[in-house]
């Protein structure tokens, strides 16, 4: 049927047409429903109706339709996509008022195919599953002097865990306590360390006690090494693999985006003497670039340009050609490195954990180091990416943005590349007299055995040209009525004083030089006389780092920080923010600003579920 149509009903008119045909379509049939589910429909037309305004025609099908059919006509007949993500109803009346030509395909099916989708088809859209994975741990216990003297653990020089931290923090959410290692924190940040006098000792050591800030009844002690720094221009010769994930995980700016943008910011600061080559691997490996001076700017930007994500994730290939072109372009006496980059998400070949750390202890027998960067979400391998740097005699970072590249890869290329020692160890011998327990904050999966410390067979951490190494230690001493463990009623006590009561622990230090295999010994006696009752009067690196040190217990439930919270948390921070030139210490205050509004807006969301049951 025709008719003609002024334009003052046209609106009523329209309005109408499209509320029963959305009717029409919503309800259908018995027939139709059985036809429904065996998803026989065809399209059939209902009514249709051609409006004159003007000598301006428009054409409208009212169609009723399963949607599967529907959108498969729609397709055949080229519909315009942008109409489809529009409301329907308005795109026909807009058409209609305008005078433009619009045809049901383009108008009114896309309305009608969305209201007759059956109830029972209708889902709700699912989340994207989390598969990042991080190692658990506890946190270290609190120690009897008494009973466990000595404390032995591995230096960590790793800062992947603060990185990957903000990340989700900046995203909006608490991370994960697993996620959380607090010397990572803590080591992200440099402090200053008085430097060694010379290269012979290749770094010096630093020991400060002070009242802890979220517990007036015990002190904290501060341990801090610095190595000897080496200009970027005096370093050895480099011969560095770029060994790049490019599977279908990968497929993220975020990830193969970032990274390349990344290994660009470094390469654009090495020099003629320097190597670069590229190794990639997905579900197979291969050499994208074959060893060139470094120098060569264009060429390795444009051999990463070239790369583009796709496939399964073969790493344990992968690491091997990589080692394998390592050791081709060897530099006797230089700096040999692969750096991995990937979301450690290996999927094919050798997947099995163990044996990837075993593969690279081997390989590190060479003389070839190993540095892990992480990059992206969602299935992040934290675990595996930390644990495949300390077996390749490395360090690990987590790249979250392209200014992280910078502070690793460029500001920071000195200490991330060039070893100055290895296998450093910490032993802590407290005096009984004095102390009466202690806990070594962080480091729980750098804790060593006591006879570990003078195995020279035993791996430990490497300090990097310029690294600063922070471990602290909260202790009770002994004359405290607030210790966390009632004492033994049969332990032996003795009342005679020895001529050790003025100190309060003894330090060792072991380490090799980069490619020697005997370890040297360095002692430091730290004495009573050092403790300062008077928080305030304590130096702006131990204040600093007692405010890391408490903002990544806390992120870890804050077992052992009583009271203590975010908010005092950054005052401590400001208060102690000193020199910052590249702002890293007022980003961390932002980022504790932020976790104290989360965590404000988590207890406040448990409660309301809490109320609701």
């Amino acid at each position: 049927m025709q008719k003609s149509i002024s334009s003052s009903s046209l609106r009523v008119a329209i309005f109408a047409i499209l509320t029963t045909s959305v009717l029409m379509a919503c309800t259908p049939s018995q027939q139709q429903t059985q036809n429904d589910n065996k998803n026989l429909i065809k399209p059939q037309p209902v009514d249709t109706m051609v409006v004159n305004d003007k000598n301006r025609e428009v054409k409208t099908v009212f169609v009723k339709s399963h949607k599967s059919k529907l959108d498969n006509n729609v397709s055949n007949q080229k519909i315009n996509q942008q109409n489809i993500r529009l409301n329907p109803p308005a795109r026909a009346l807009d058409a209609i008022q305008s005078g433009s030509r619009m045809y049901a395909e383009q108008a009114i099916l896309p309305m009608v195919s969305y209201a007759a989708k059956p109830m029972h088809q209708i889902r709700v859209p699912t989340e994207s599953v989390n598969r990042e994975n991080y190692n658990h741990f506890d946190d270290n216990h609190i120690m009897i002097v008494s009973e466990s003297p000595v404390s032995t653990f591995s230096i960590d020089v790793d800062t992947g865990a603060y990185s990957n931290v903000r990340r989700m923090i900046n995203a909006g959410n608490l991370p994960r306590e697993d996620a959380v290692r607090v010397e990572e924190l803590i080591n992200y940040f440099s402090y200053d360390y008085p430097q060694p006098e010379n290269s012979r000792t290749p770094f010096s050591v630093t020991t400060e006690i002070g009242v802890t800030p979220w517990n007036k009844n015990t002190r904290l002690l501060h341990i801090g090494i610095k190595g000897y720094d080496v200009a970027h221009d005096q370093l050895p010769a480099s011969n560095l693999v770029f060994l790049i994930d490019v599977s279908g995980s990968m497929n993220s700016p975020k990830k193969l985006g970032l990274l390349k943008s990344a290994l660009k910011l470094m390469s654009k600061k090495m020099r003629s003497q320097d190597k670069i080559s590229i190794v990639v691997y997905a579900g197979a490996s291969g050499v994208v670039l074959e060893p060139i001076a470094a120098n060569q700017s264009a060429k390795i930007s444009q051999a990463l340009d070239a790369l583009s994500a796709g496939g399964s994730t073969n790493g344990a290939a992968g690491i091997r050609s990589a080692y394998k072109l390592a050791e081709q372009a060897f530099i006797k006496g230089g700096i040999n490195r692969v750096m991995l980059a990937t979301d450690g998400d290996f999927n094919v070949g050798t997947v099995n954990f163990e044996a990837l750390k075993d593969l690279i202890e081997e390989k590190r027998k060479t003389g070839i180091s190993l540095t892990t960067l992480g990059f992206g979400t969602g299935n992040y391998n934290d675990h595996l990416m930390e644990q495949l740097a300390d077996a390749g005699n490395g360090n690990y970072a987590y790249i979250d943005t392209l200014n992280e590249a910078q502070k690793v890869l460029v500001d920071e290329m000195s200490s991330t590349l060039n070893t100055i020692a290895k296998d450093v160890k910490i032993q802590l011998e407290f005096n009984p007299e004095v102390v009466a327990e202690y806990r070594l904050i962080g480091y729980e999966n750098r804790t060593l055995n006591r006879e570990d410390f003078n195995n020279d067979k035993v791996d430990a951490g490497e300090i990097g040209a310029g690294h600063t190494v922070t471990a602290l230690y909260e202790i009770t001493l002994a004359d405290s009525e607030h210790r966390a463990m009632d004492p033994l009623r049969y332990s032996q006590q003795s009342n005679k004083r020895s001529s050790h009561s003025n100190e309060l622990a003894h330090l060792r230090l072991r380490y090799k030089e980069p490619t020697g295999n005997k370890s040297k010994l360095i002692e430091q006696v730290i004495n009573t006389s050092d403790i300062e009752i008077r928080l305030a009067k304590t130096s702006q690196r131990f204040r600093f780092s007692a405010s890391v040190a408490g903002f990544g217990q806390l992120l870890r439930g804050g077992k052992h920080t009583g009271d203590f919270v975010f908010n005092d948390v950054l005052a401590l921070a400001r208060k102690s923010r000193g020199e910052d030139a590249y702002g890293y210490r007022g980003e961390f205050i932002s980022i504790v600003n932020l976790t104290n509004s989360l965590s404000v807006l988590s207890t406040v969301q448990q409660e309301d579920v809490q109320a609701s049951r």
